[in-house]
């Protein structure tokens, strides 16, 4: 049982450095916006870039943040009955879905993900919104980044969820 809650830990600390780290993002969107701001109505001279930086800066953010996300039970549950249920009964309700609905879901999410963003690297994709046109194939790379690292973070619920089914608490 030590070698699970050690894997448990290991997994959940991956999860909160990453989240951590991606927190970072937001001082460099945050400035970009407020340059953007700034120079748009006291100079009257709007960026060409603050578009495509901010929202590759918050798409970033947002996607590479759902693992630590997940990590401190902050998605959305609807969750009418469920907080009624004893423990047993919530860990095997909490299996199930990571077993049948998570796995697949995040696996085709990497899958997906993954061939969208080789293919852009492949085509040196630029985005075609802005004049600027910045390479947009490293903001692509996110998505199979963050398909992984909630696999890997759902591996830790899951087993979170067995043992709260098999022993009737949470570890």
């Amino acid at each position: 049982m030590e070698k699970t809650f050690r894997i448990i830990r290991v997994i959940d600390a991956l999860s909160d450095w990453s989240g951590r780290m991606t927190s970072w993002l937001v001082f460099p969107l945050v400035g970009g916006l407020g340059y953007e701001v700034f120079a748009r109505y006291c100079f009257k001279a709007p960026t060409i870039w603050a578009y495509d930086v901010t929202y590759m800066l918050y798409g970033g953010v947002f996607m590479l943040g759902a693992a630590y996300t997940l990590y401190k039970k902050g998605h959305i549950r609807t969750d009418m009955l469920y907080h009624k249920f004893p423990v047993r009964w919530q860990g095997i309700v909490d299996a199930s879905m990571y077993l049948f609905f998570f796995f697949p879901g995040m696996l085709l999410f990497l899958i997906i993900g993954g061939d969208y963003a080789y293919e852009s690297w492949v085509m040196k994709e630029r985005a075609s919104i802005s004049p600027w046109r910045p390479p947009i194939y490293p903001f692509k790379t996110v998505i199979p980044l963050t398909a992984l690292l909630l696999l890997i973070q759902g591996a830790s619920e899951f087993i979170k969820s067995l043992y709260a089914a098999r022993k009737g608490e949470w570890p």
